[in-house]
């Protein structure tokens, strides 16, 4: 068993990295922010790199420092119940409920709409044909390396690269817009929270335990080894999300040129790359939205179902209870890992088919309400979640130290969940928001919260549920002491 991995396969695992992270939104939400930021965007690119990239990367480290194969195993030394209804509720949004029928819609939206025209039919057999791929690549979770890592993400990055080249050539105007809306004020922290609609502050915490089992594939054994592997593959991975997100940017704020109006990145991409390759570049764009959304869309069920065979069958380690054995002979990209392991003869457990037809089932179901339907229902959602999954980060790299404090733990996410309710009630639709109730609670919040306005709200209770948590203890640290202290007195010579 090696404990490094080559240079070749550092690569391959960041570019699985970058497969799984980089899907919908990443492809289409940098676009905008780069079109509304205009002259800004720089500042605006560098707030989304943050928490686009940055928080990921260290996500999967920290699930590794950790020594946690699952986020309910992470969680678990705090709370059992947490644990449980953080981990489905994480896995619900950035799997079936949200985020897998948004790569469907994105991918119509952007790429096949436009040549089909509107209707809900074609839709309806677009989605058919989308989560079939899917649900046949999932079934071999084995393969994922292969598929994400080895083919689906050079392909996508060949054919992005033809729109991006083009557009630094031949730049479709040479002097930004002045920044619109939130980024003509504070363009860094706008950013920041456009990295939130990525969901990959989530989608680290979820993909965690596929990446795991594919570097242990690899022959890496280790919390420390697994954590460097993954921090180096991470920063591979990283760092080529960030090249694409900058030139994504750069489309945006260049593309007033050659699209004069526009309401998302979509409908931006759509028209400069009809801009520099005519009724080609329609097809262009399709293809690079669709196997954009396809990898990530494998992904996530993969991860999805693993993690919920763990859940109902209370199996330790989702990636052991999903190990397969390529019933075709084909090896995984592990180049002498053994992929024959199998919990049951002959192929994947029958728990772990159900939970994937299932997942690929309600997100074709939730796919055909529409793109604009999804959005609107995911980002309160995310505004509550995102806070929490960020301090479960930061707890998880500081693992060693927090285990024996796991009060403090509690205190801060307790803190943060309280706040972060706040930034889910002022992210609800327009008609919700407008009701009294939650006038009256999201104006409370922006008077006591500082940075309630910009979507930080919750830092400052981090904070303090940070100094509370140390509080108690250091209390509870002298009690025990003092007990010990008393047993040993009361004990006989």
């Amino acid at each position: 068993m090696t404990t490094r991995l080559r240079p070749s396969q550092t690569l391959l695992l960041g570019s699985l990295v970058f497969g799984l992270f980089f899907g919908a939104g990443n492809l289409v939400f940098p676009v905008l922010m780069g079109r509304e930021a205009g002259a800004a965007s720089p500042a605006a690119a560098t707030g989304f790199l943050l928490t686009a990239v940055g928080l990921p990367i260290l996500g999967v480290v920290a699930s590794a420092m950790a020594g946690a194969d699952s986020l309910q195993s992470l969680l678990r030394p705090v709370s059992g119940r947490l644990s449980l209804w953080f981990t489905c509720a994480l896995y619900l949004t950035i799997g079936p409920l949200f985020a897998i029928p948004r790569t469907a819609t994105v991918s119509y939206e952007v790429g096949i709409r436009p040549l089909v025209g509107e209707g809900h039919t074609p839709l309806f057999l677009f989605s058919v044909a989308f989560f079939a791929l899917t649900a046949l690549a999932a079934r071999r979770p084995g393969r994922l390396m292969d598929w994400v890592g080895r083919y689906l993400t050079p392909v996508f990055l060949v054919l992005l690269s033809a729109l991006v080249i083009a557009s630094f050539v031949a730049p479709m105007t040479t002097t930004p817009a002045a920044p619109s809306g939130p980024y003509a004020s504070a363009p860094l922290a706008r950013g920041l929270v456009d990295g939130y609609s990525t969901m990959d502050a989530l989608a680290s915490l979820a993909f965690a335990v596929v990446l795991v089992d594919a570097t242990r594939r690899l022959g890496v054994k280790g919390p420390r080894r697994l954590a460097v592997e993954l921090g180096k593959a991470g920063l591979v991975g990283g760092l080529g999300m960030a090249v694409v997100y900058a030139t994504l940017a750069h489309v945006g704020a260049t593309s007033v040129g050659a699209v004069a109006v526009a309401d998302n990145g979509g409908v931006v991409l759509a028209g400069v790359s009809l801009h520099y390759f005519g009724v080609a570049g329609q097809y262009l764009i399709a293809a690079i939205v669709l196997t954009a959304c396809l990898k990530t869309a494998i992904g996530l069920t993969v991860a999805c179902a693993t993690t919920f065979v763990e859940l109902t069958a209370g199996r330790r380690g989702a990636a052991n209870a999903t190990e397969t054995s390529d019933q075709t002979g084909a090896s995984d990209a592990t180049g002498g890992a053994d992929a024959s392991r199998t919990t049951v003869a002959g192929g994947l457990p029958t728990a772990y088919r159900w939970w994937a037809w299932g997942f690929v089932g309600v997100s074709f179901a939730i796919a055909n309400l529409g793109l604009a339907a999804i959005v609107a229902i995911s980002v309160p959602v995310l505004m509550f979640l995102y806070p929490v999954a960020i301090v479960v980060i930061v707890l998880a790299l500081a693992w060693p130290w927090v285990s024996q404090r796991l009060v403090l733990a509690r205190v801060v996410i307790a803190f943060t969940a309280a706040a972060a309710f706040f930034d889910l009630l002022g992210a609800l639709p327009a008609s919700l928001a407008a009701t009294p109730v939650v006038t009256t609670l999201t104006e409370a919040a922006s008077a006591v919260l500082p940075g309630y306005d910009v979507g930080f709200g919750w830092v400052v209770p981090a904070l303090v549920g940070t100094v509370v948590g140390l509080a108690l203890s250091a209390r509870g640290s002298r009690t025990r002491q003092a007990e010990a202290s008393s047993a040993r007195v009361a004990a006989p010579a």
